[in-house]
Parts: structure tokens; sequence; C-alpha cells
């Protein structure tokens, strides 16, 4: 069990077959003759029926500058007008989206406050946007 050595005698010839190039062989035939098997899953994925929106939705913009006054759609307008204003928002069947953009020094009680009034009124596309300009 182990590797035969010759007794030292160069004239000494070792008559076993080197089976390693053998082997060798013989993985690569088997392995080409292997046909290749495919593994694949039927599956019946859904399709969608509904067609993507034609337009991109209405956007109202709401900004908040320092001192709490409100511009709506780039006007300025009062704490009344944006009631009535959002009031009327609240009225429509496809209601636009309402991007609330406040300063970096706006206090935050202006900010909740039109958000609680638009809640209150049943607006349901509200957001804050203009963050990314806040961060460092």
């Amino acid at each position: 069990m182990g590797m035969q050595m010759g007794s030292g005698n160069e004239d000494d010839v070792i008559a076993d077959i080197n089976t390693t190039p053998l082997i060798d062989v013989m993985l690569v035939l088997l392995i080409i003759t292997i046909p290749v098997q495919l593994h694949t899953v039927d599956m019946s994925m859904p399709v969608n029926k509904t067609a993507p929106p034609s337009k991109p939705p209405e956007v109202v913009k709401i900004d908040l500058d320092d001192n709490g006054n409100i511009f709506f759609n780039g006007v300025a307008s009062t704490r009344q007008n944006l009631d009535a204003q959002l009031q009327q928002i609240s009225l429509m069947p496809d209601q636009p989206e309402v991007h609330l953009k406040p300063t970096k020094v706006t206090e935050y009680r202006y900010v909740a406050s039109v958000m609680a009034e638009a809640q209150r009124l049943g607006i349901s596309k509200i957001g804050i946007v203009g963050n990314e300009r806040f961060i460092r």
C-alpha cells in the first residue's frame, strides 16, 4: 500500500499502468456525452390590462416663506384663500398632487397648519418637497 520503489537497480521496469490520463479522458467523454438539461419552470405571469396614465398628474404648489406667508402656485395668498382653494381641490374627483415647499427657516407650525387643513378637507395626495436642499 504505498508506492513501489525499485530496489535501486535502474534496469527494473515498473509494470503498473498510469491510469491518470485514462481517467481524464473518461471524464471528458462523460461530460461531452451527457445531454444538456434545461431546467425550466412554466409560469403564467400576470398581464397588465390597464394602460399607463396618458398624462402626468396635475401638481399644485404651495410655498411657505420664512414668515409663514403662503404662495399658491407662485401667487401670494392669504390663509382664508388657501382654505377655499384647498376646499376646491378636495371636491375634485381626481385630486391633483399638492406639493408643500417650506424654506429652511420656516417654523414648523406653519407647515403643520397647512398639512392639518389639507387632511381635514380630505386631500390625500400631499407631500413636502424640496428636502434635498437641506442635506449637506
